[in-house]
């Protein structure tokens, strides 16, 4: 069985849009925008260890395609010879949405929360 039997089985994007006008010198106002990204990702499942079948089969491929291609377009950009090149932002959809903001036009914070069993020392 998986290991989180409740889980959604999908990553979740809440994208909070925010602006604020401030009135300059001459009665002009200036416009200033920005958004953060609140990103719950699914967790990536071994799937022969958690035999996995059907749709979730499928869900839990989908998911780990999505972390790898995640992990994929991190790893080039933070090399500065591949940075230059083809980020694979469409690959998936879950980079196709978080493309602006891995490109380096933002701040990023990460929370981990990890498994401390042993037994999770692989997926963790």
């Amino acid at each position: 069985h998986s290991m989180n039997d409740y889980s959604s089985r999908s990553h979740t994007i809440l994208t909070v849009h925010i602006t604020s006008e401030q009135q300059a010198e001459g009665g002009v106002f200036i416009s200033k925008q920005g958004k953060i990204n609140f990103v719950d990702l699914a967790g990536s499942e071994m799937t022969k260890k958690t035999h996995s079948e059907g749709k979730t089969l499928e869900e839990a491929n989908n998911i780990n395609k999505s972390l790898m291609v995640l992990g994929y377009c991190i790893a080039s950009l933070s090399d500065s010879k591949k940075r230059s090149g083809h980020i694979p932002y469409r690959d998936s959809k879950l980079t196709k949405l978080l493309a602006d903001s891995l490109a380096g036009n933002g701040v990023t914070l990460m929370i981990a929360c990890i498994s401390p069993a042993r037994s999770n020392i692989t997926e963790t």
